[in-house]
């Protein structure tokens, strides 16, 4: 089983707290750590977000895909 340095589960957060919590978790992230998000939709978004803010800074891996829950792996390069 792999071991991650932050997980959030978006889905059991208030939706006012979610974008708080992911964009403040992922800017704390230092090289080689890693923030696992379950969440109930794609976040495709937000990783466009990271390629066009953040260009080569972060990895994208996909745990799981749909159809209800979605697993990324976001690892800071």
């Amino acid at each position: 089983m792999k071991e991650y340095t932050h997980t959030i589960d978006m889905t059991a957060l208030p939706q006012f707290e979610k974008h708080q919590k992911l964009f403040g978790t992922i800017d704390s992230l230092k090289s080689g750590e890693t923030l696992k998000i379950i969440n109930d939709h794609d976040p495709k978004p937000l990783k466009y977000k990271l390629e066009i803010e953040q260009k080569g800074m972060f990895a994208w891996e996909y745990e799981q895909e749909g159809p209800h829950i979605w697993m990324v792996v976001i690892t800071r390069n």
